[in-house]
Parts: structure tokens; C-alpha cells; sequence
């Protein structure tokens, strides 16, 4: 329990460095270069080194599979809540995806490793690729609404290179590639390389946090979502298996993970209210910080 809270709290020093080098440097601290250098770079390496860790079995395409099949169902579930509930569109997409869009690659896969040790990177990294595509497809949808269709935000999945990476890194496996000691040397200093600077970015992004814009019905709903909604849903397919005890672990961790810092890339580009999506990943994180000891005791009994 120690190492874990330990490790935990090196995952908060890593977004508090951000926090921190934000605030001192303000604009001469780009954050839309370090994303690009994390996202079209980083993160190939973190996907190559995930999914090399070990040979692909029906259990890593089904950890997945579950995990979208637990967020469809709340997007259902919620659709025609949301319509009643928010008259004004920005919010009625921001209420429909942000709590379904969760941090499972800045949080997920270095807590799984904190909590359940490197052989969770392989669920972890295919969960966080699930995630990529839900938010590159759905998440894109109802954050542009009337400016992109449906065809548009499919060809924008086309253009990430952590989906063509994975695709090699999978076909790979399955021809039984294993890399040398240099070469995992190398994917594992890229892939560690890729979560401090997420963690750090994720930092940066809470600078821009003000509590004064924050909208209190859509902080309520969004969370609720999150921590009430979500957890029940998982709890509930999880049972449905007989999967190995640490995968159910992930899948319960990943599903519980707090908004993602790509809801405010998604809403900043299309001007769907990002302040208040920054607000809203700042409150569930602070939340998420507080829930994630409770989580650690609910896991064994998975």
C-alpha cells in the first residue's frame, strides 16, 4: 500500500512540475508544441512498448471491447437525460461526452503500473487506444457538431500515428516478433519519456483553471456521470466475465480515470466552451485524487 500511494504521489509532483512551469513562464511555454511532440512522437513509442510486452491473446482484445461497450451504453443511457437537462448546445455536448472521455493515458497507464506492476501496460495501452478512438470519432462529433460530420472525424483517425503504430506493433506480435534487450531498451525510454510529459502537460492545462467560470449544474452532471454512473456500469459487465482478477482491476481503474485534457483540446478547437471544460477536468481530477483510495480497496474484491 505504501509503494502504491508513493507512486501515486509521484504521478501529482509530475502534473504539479507542469502547474509550476506554466506559471513561471507563461507564454514562453508552448502547450501545443508539447503535445504535438507527445502525440505524434512519444506516444508511438509507449504503444510500441505496450503491446511488444507480451503475446496477444483473446483476453487484450476483449479488455477493450468491454471497456467501449461500458461507455456506449452510457452515451445511450444518457442521450435523451441530456436533451431534458441542458437547453443550450455547447453544454448538451459537453454533457454528453466529457465524463465519458477519461484520462486513461495520463493517469491510467502509469497508475496501472503503480498499482498492478508492468504487466497491466499491454490492458492499459489497449484501453487507452479504445479511448483514442471514442474520442476521435464520437468525442469529435458532438464537440463540433454542425462543422464536421461523421466521415470528417473517421479520416481524423486516420491521421494519428498512434493507430498505424499500434497496427504494426499488433501485426508484429503476432508473427511472434520479440524485440532485443537494446530495442525494449530504447520503447521502454520513449514510452517512459511519453507519461512523465503527458502528466506534465496535464499540469500545464490546470493552469489555465478558473473556479469563478465554473458552471455548477454541468460540474454535477459531469461527475455524476463519472463516479456514479460509470462505476456501476463496469461493476456490473465485469461481473459478466471470468477474466483474470488484475484485468478486472484495470478495466474498473481505466473506467473511473477523471476527464481527459483531450476534452479541452476537442472543445478549444471547435469553441465549444474549453474554460469550462478545463473547470470540469480540474474538479474531477481533485475528486478523482481523494476516490482513488477507495478504488485500491474495492480491486481485490473484483
Amino acid at each position: 500500500m505504501t509503494s502504491i500511494l508513493f507512486s501515486i504521489l509521484g504521478i501529482y509532483i509530475f502534473i504539479l512540475v507542469g502547474y509550476i512551469a506554466k506559471r513561471q513562464f507563461k507564454e514562453q511555454m508552448d502547450e501545443r508544441t508539447i503535445t504535438l511532440l507527445s502525440v505524434y512522437f512519444l506516444q508511438v513509442f509507449l504503444t510500441f512498448w505496450g503491446l511488444l510486452k507480451r503475446p496477444i491473446d483473446t483476453t487484450l482484445f476483449m479488455t477493450p471491447m468491454i471497456y467501449l461497450g461500458v461507455v456506449i451504453v452510457a452515451l445511450m443511457l444518457m442521450l435523451p437525460i441530456v436533451k431534458q437537462l441542458f437547453s443550450d448546445q455547447k453544454e448538451r455536448s459537453i454533457a454528453t461526452v466529457a465524463a465519458l472521455i477519461g484520462n486513461t493515458g495520463n493517469l491510467g497507464i502509469p497508475l496501472g503500473i503503480a498499482i498492478f506492476g508492468e504487466e497491466s501496460i499491454p490492458y492499459t495501452t489497449v484501453i487507452n487506444l479504445a479511448n483514442v478512438f471514442f474520442v476521435y470519432t464520437i468525442g469529435v462529433y458532438f464537440y463540433s457538431r454542425g462543422t464536421f460530420d461523421v466521415k470528417k472525424s473517421l479520416l481524423n483517425i486516420l491521421k494519428l500515428p498512434i493507430l498505424w503504430a499500434a497496427i504494426m506493433a499488433i501485426s508484429l506480435n503476432l508473427i511472434g516478433y520479440v524485440p532485443s534487450d537494446s530495442i525494449e531498451k530504447t520503447l521502454m525510454m520513449g514510452a517512459y519519456a511519453s507519461m512523465t510529459m503527458q502528466l506534465v502537460l496535464f499540469g500545464i492545462y490546470l493552469y489555465g483553471v478558473q473556479i469563478k467560470t465554473l458552471n455548477i449544474r454541468l460540474t454535477y452532471w459531469t461527475n455524476s456521470v463519472k463516479f456514479t454512473l460509470l462505476p456501476i456500469l463496469a461493476f456490473g459487465a465485469i461481473s459478466l466475465t471470468d477474466l483474470d482478477t488484475m484485468i478486472k482491476g484495470v478495466l474498473f481503474m481505466e473506467l473511473m480515470m477523471p476527464l481527459a485534457v483531450s476534452n479541452v483540446n476537442l472543445a478549444a478547437l471547435y469553441d465549444c466552451r474549453p474554460k469550462d471544460l478545463t473547470a470540469q477536468v480540474f474538479i474531477s481530477s481533485l475528486l478523482f485524487l481523494g476516490i482513488i483510495f477507495l478504488i485500491i480497496k474495492i480491486l481485490p474484491s473484483l
